[in-house]
């Protein structure tokens, strides 16, 4: 695809903080049925040097059902319909799609759309920052793309995804106009590749 030394606080409100954070996010697993927001997207190289931003649109549906819709600066479409996860490159006119549980695992779609992060992740509490408070999400199976993920929460609502993959590439999601369990039309997950598409299975 072509688009995608803290020091811990001591005192007993911060240790309380972070251990609210772990529960949002289990919470937001358990509670949260479905969902929209608009995302920003900051993908930055290994040495900081590098950056490229990108923006759309993100749904979901548990289990396993999500949509994101990249707008600027290129389209791009990838959507599970808890079955296949599509990958549509509107400019090449390309389709690439894949069984979900190979292409899901223990991903950042998988920890958004999923419904059992306990088992594909190691979940542990982060120092808040900018009133986000966070959590580190880290794979239990060891050779997947990613090293870790945080996911960042405000109160109980979504604020961000922070994704450090294996060649120190971090790509930071930030969430706005989030709304919880919002029906959503079921053709949002839902694909048909168009005419004249190039179709490759993996």
């Amino acid at each position: 695809m072509k688009r995608w030394a803290v020091a811990f606080l001591l005192s007993g409100a911060a240790v309380i903080a972070r251990a609210d954070a772990v529960d949002a996010l289990r919470e937001f697993v358990r509670d949260v049925k479905s969902g929209r927001a608009d995302f920003t997207q900051t993908v930055s190289s290994a040495d900081g040097k590098r950056q490229r931003s990108s923006s759309g649109s993100f749904e979901f549906e548990r289990p396993n059902r999500f949509r994101f819709a990249y707008a600027k600066p290129f389209e791009q479409l990838i959507v599970s319909d808890g079955q296949k996860v599509w990958i549509h490159d509107v400019d090449l006119n390309q389709v690439s799609v894949r069984r979900l549980g190979a292409a899901l695992g223990a991903t950042p779609a998988a920890l958004l759309a999923g419904a059992a992060i306990d088992k594909e992740f190691e979940l542990a509490a982060q120092p808040s920052t900018d009133g986000i408070d966070w959590v580190q999400a880290t794979p239990r199976q060891k050779d997947g793309a990613f090293q870790s993920m945080r996911v960042g929460f405000r109160g109980k609502a979504l604020a961000a995804v922070e994704i450090l993959d294996n060649f120190g590439q971090r790509s930071l999601l930030q969430f706005s106009q989030y709304a919880a369990n919002a029906a959503l039309p079921p053709q949002s997950f839902r694909f048909v590749p168009p005419p004249g598409a190039d179709v490759i299975e993996q």
